[in-house]
């Protein structure tokens, strides 16, 4: 008797519960799979933090070794080299820097990934962090928590309270997150800018700048500067003390990409200066975020802990990836967010 096909889900009593997949999305994947295959769910917690964690307990190591597809949080090198016959691993993080290690990157190993599942929930975080600074939401947080009555930073004449659809969004990355705060930004009536590293157009009324000197061209004009990239070698450090000087005064920097985008030490100063009106603030270069750190005291600093992608929904929609992608793979078809290993993303 021929060998039944296998399918790991690794996915399972994640620590943060939302992330954890539920019964009903193991019985839609194993209902996608035709016959012949079986699908194995190890007896072992999962690690969705970051890109997903590199040490694999004992169960799963046992349960890839005969492994055809592999869907986890990350792919750890362990995986590849405990299952010879892997030939698709997805991986439930949009991010893949901890997973394109030199044995998954030069292997015949399909990595897809979860690119725009987590886009929604995060364009509501953004949309949130402008309106906080827009509105003067940080002034009135402060405020009650002292339990003042405090109209002052909403009457001066200087006050930096604006609305949003007199200013521009500065998108930098236009994948499927930063698709979603164009959308959101432009039924505001925001002005839409957008730098992106591929050719081609982006949604209407959004402006797509492309090119060594699209960045520089995206700054001065960015009254709310959205950081949406992955992080590759190249956008590394990609905003710096160079890049923030460039934005017009009274701008507000939101980071939901990675921490390692942004030079921290280079926006506290900004920051500090007063030059900014404000950071929202979701990755960091170190999570979490040190105690020392100035970012928890610096008044004009939004600080969530990564959570910007949390939703119910979520699992709705990376089931619905999975599902669609098992049915394209048994049919010999090209997978919906395959990874290109070579530029991270």
């Amino acid at each position: 008797m021929t060998a039944p096909r296998r399918l790991v889900i690794h996915l399972r009593d994640d620590a943060r519960p939302v992330y954890s997949i539920p019964d009903w999305a193991v019985d839609e994947i194993r209902e996608a799979l035709p016959d012949g295959w079986e699908v194995v769910v190890p007896d072992a917690p999962a690690d969705g933090r970051g890109d997903g964690g590199d040490d694999l307990p004992p169960a799963v190591l046992d349960a890839v070794r005969d492994a055809e597809v592999y869907l986890g949080y990350g792919v750890p090198a362990a995986v590849l080299h405990a299952a010879p016959g892997l030939k698709w691993a997805h991986t439930a993080s949009a991010g893949v820097g901890g997973s394109l290690r030199d044995e998954i990157a030069h292997s015949d190993v399909v990595l897809t990934n979860a690119a725009g599942v987590y886009a929604e929930p995060m364009a509501d975080t953004v949309l949130a962090m402008m309106l906080h600074f827009a509105r003067g939401l940080d002034f009135a947080v402060r405020a009650q928590a002292d339990r003042r009555w405090d109209k002052a930073p909403f009457d001066d004449a200087e006050s930096p309270i604006r609305e949003l659809n007199e200013a521009t969004v500065g998108i930098v990355g236009l994948g499927g997150i930063g698709r979603a705060v164009a959308h959101r930004a432009s039924a505001l009536g925001m002005t839409v800018v957008a730098s992106r590293r591929g050719g081609g157009d982006g949604p209407d009324g959004v402006e797509v700048f492309h090119g060594e000197d699209a960045l520089d061209q995206l700054l001065p004009r960015a009254d709310f500067l959205v950081v949406t990239v992955p992080l590759t070698a190249e956008t590394e450090g990609l905003i710096g003390a160079r890049e923030l000087a460039m934005l017009p005064e009274g701008a507000v920097v939101i980071n939901v990409a990675r921490g390692a985008v942004l030079d921290e030490r280079a926006l506290i100063d900004a920051l500090r200066s007063g030059r900014l009106r404000g950071a929202g603030l979701d990755v960091f270069a170190r999570e979490p975020l040190p105690d020392d750190s100035p970012l928890w005291t610096l008044p004009n600093v939004l600080v969530t802990p990564h959570v910007s992608g949390a939703s119910h929904r979520f699992w709705r929609r990376q089931t619905e990836l999975i599902v669609q992608n098992i049915r394209r793979y048994a049919a010999g078809g090209p997978l919906r967010n395959t990874v290109d290993k070579k530029a991270g993303y």
